[in-house]
């Protein structure tokens, strides 16, 4: 196997470890949208799920949505694979191939949320985050000694949700126009959200180093590198 290929492998191994053991610890000993916080009063562990796409977005109530997401996820991922195993034999650089490995790990990380969790963990309807109006079903919630119907998401494979909880608690400052005083980062997210992140800043901010124009500039890239 390419030496290349063996190191983004291990990256990618290591990520997708950090990711579920975070994940799998956080779902077995918080309660939903319990808050701790880890450094000072702004850096936060705060339990959520989403059931839409990377930062808490959403993408609909019917099961189509849902599917249509995850099959989309299963796309990207059998696609980037094959892109980083052709890149690597034609020589691209190992921070591109680790870059595009840190997208690949972030993209798996949550798929396999949506595809094993609901099988795992037990499934609450009363849970905010396992609610969803316009899904059509129904289940019971029983909540302070009584119990009531509610709409709740679609369960199964692919279906379930992606379990969040990192959270920056920084405000603007007040003085400053329109944003004052709330969140400068309000998303909640994980460590994949944030291995995508990297990896897709990273392509961004070296692109000049990653894919130079001509021999020269590679040169004195590598040069400057």
């Amino acid at each position: 196997m390419n030496k290349k290929l063996k190191i983004v492998g291990i990256v990618i191994l290591l990520l997708l470890i950090l990711d579920q053991l975070i994940k799998i610890y956080v779902k077995s000993t918080f309660a939903p949208e319990e808050h701790k916080y880890l450094i000072g009063n702004w850096f936060a562990m705060h339990y959520i799920e989403n059931q839409g796409m990377a930062f808490g977005t959403t993408f609909g109530a019917s099961i189509w949505h849902k599917l249509a997401l995850s099959i989309f996820r299963v796309v990207a991922i059998v696609f980037i694979a094959y892109y980083i195993i052709k890149e690597a034999k034609k020589g691209a650089k190992l921070s591109f191939l680790i870059a595009m490995g840190f997208i690949w790990a972030g993209a798996t990380g949550n798929l396999i949320d949506s595809m094993f969790y609901d099988f795992i963990f037990n499934f609450n309807p009363c849970d905010r985050f396992n609610q969803l109006e316009g899904s059509k079903v129904l289940a019971d919630c029983k909540s302070f000694g009584r119990s009531f119907p509610v709409e709740i998401r679609h369960k199964g494979f692919l279906l379930g949700n992606v379990v969040d909880m990192f959270q920056f608690d920084v405000l603007w400052p007040k003085w400053v126009p329109y944003f004052g005083g709330g969140q400068i980062f309000p998303a909640i997210w994980n460590v994949a959200d944030g291995s995508i992140t990297i990896g897709v800043v990273t392509i961004i901010i070296r692109q000049r180093y990653f894919f130079p124009k001509n021999k020269k500039e590679e040169l004195k890239d590598q040069a400057e590198n």
